[in-house]
């Protein structure tokens, strides 16, 4: 398997194995705005202009340039007003146009959504973050080095436990094994403790899904309920984001106006489109589907204190170096909360997600600018991976 270009993935193995787009795809391009406009002074307006121009280009390139069948973005401004754009074509047989803020597998995003509902139980006093899984789930986190004693709650959270991934095993054979297949968690979770432990609990740090499996567990174990019901009552619905949801068991297609996914397994090979899929193979780790804008309004209330107390948003905010999470290098991880550098100064909070068909980047920036860029297909190569965090960046940082 090729080397992975970044690791802010629901199946990290995917990366690197999508094709570069064999058709022509055209480049047409859109843009809308959402919520209606209060009245800009004229440097404002300017501001917007280049904006908007400096995205429709990056997601012109994505397609073009990367091969990338679509493209879709969401930009947020502190005021609240959205703009949406679209490149590209959202179905490579109709050849029909992106739809406008559609529907994508948000993936790995989910860790945000289930890292925020076992932040909710520590502040409950459900949950405390540095007791042993083993004090939730006893007997269950066992395997070679593996021992649920010493892994605390924030070391899953963190991805410092020591777990090995189960993504390899789960993505082998996709399309004619796995894509239609149904998972339960505790299949996922043993293949990943069929694994040796990659190092002592609280020494290193690496990406792994099967951490989040983990606390998708220990959140039904202490509320008694579905993760994704709980994701659905104490995220979802209260932030009004109508156009996120967690699959059902079975349900493959995807619910709302949404461009197709595609997926290939060398470079040189034609697309597939794996836009209907089983997302159990990601459950707590990232089985969401949403929208652009709606994983905007999500990270802009997360970050503005909606969703967590003080206490719990400053755990979740408290990094750890993770060597290999993106592009750059420059990667902090807190708990299901990651650092974006941004090329104007600073950084944005981010996770962003890759599962099979769609690619997505998301980021909010400290004085309240939201950007998500979407595209149908993960990247085959680091340059492609590279662009699409460029194309964040742009969002957030043109004036």
């Amino acid at each position: 398997m090729p080397k992975k270009p970044g690791r802010r993935h629901a199946l990290t193995a995917l990366s690197g194995v999508v094709a570069t787009l064999a058709l022509t795809v055209p480049a047409a391009d859109a843009l809308t705005n959402d919520t209606p406009a209060a009245p800009v002074a004229h440097g404002q307006d300017a501001d917007r202009g280049r904006t908007d121009a400096a995205v429709r280009k990056s997601l012109r390139s994505l397609v073009k340039e990367d091969g990338f069948p679509g493209a879709l973005a969401s930009l947020s401004d502190p005021h609240g007003r959205t703009r949406n754009y679209t490149a590209g074509v959202g179905d490579l047989k109709t050849r029909s146009k992106v739809p406008t803020d559609g529907q994508v597998r948000i993936a790995s995003n989910t860790k945000m959504f289930t890292a925020t509902v076992v932040l909710q139980l520590v502040g409950e006093g459900r949950i405390e973050l540095d007791a042993p899984i083993e004090t939730y789930l006893p007997g269950l986190v066992r395997g070679d080095g593996i021992d649920g004693h010493d892994i605390t709650v924030r070391q899953l959270l963190q991805h410092t436990s020591g777990l090995a991934d189960y993504d390899e095993e789960v993505v082998r054979d996709y399309l004619t094994k796995q894509q239609h297949r149904y998972f339960e968690p505790r299949e996922l979770l043993d293949i990943g403790l069929g694994k040796k432990a990659l190092f002592a609990p609280g020494t290193g740090w690496s990406y792994s899904n099967t951490n989040y499996v983990v606390a998708g567990l220990l959140v039904q174990k202490v509320t008694g309920r579905p993760v994704g019901e709980e994701i659905t009552n104490r995220i979802i619905k209260p932030l009004g984001l109508r156009h996120t949801y967690w699959p059902g068991v079975g349900d493959q297609t995807i619910k709302g106006r949404h461009p197709h996914g595609y997926f290939a397994t060398a470079p040189d090979t034609p697309y597939t489109d794996v836009t209907e899929q089983d997302s159990s193979a990601a459950w707590a780790a990232g089985a969401l589907v949403g929208t652009p804008s709606d994983l905007n309004r999500f990270l802009t209330a997360l970050l503005d204190g909606k969703l967590l107390e003080p206490a719990q948003l400053k755990e979740m905010k408290t990094t750890v170096d993770a060597p290999d999470l993106d592009t750059v290098g420059d990667g902090h991880y807190g708990l299901g909360l990651a650092t974006f550098k941004l090329s104007c100064g600073g950084y944005a909070w981010t996770h962003g997600g890759n599962a099979p068909g769609y690619t997505t980047r998301n980021a909010v920036t400290a004085d309240g600018r939201a950007a998500t860029v979407a595209v149908t297909a993960l990247p085959t190569s680091l340059p492609a991976a590279e662009h699409i965090e460029a194309a964040l960046d742009t969002a957030l940082c043109t004036r």
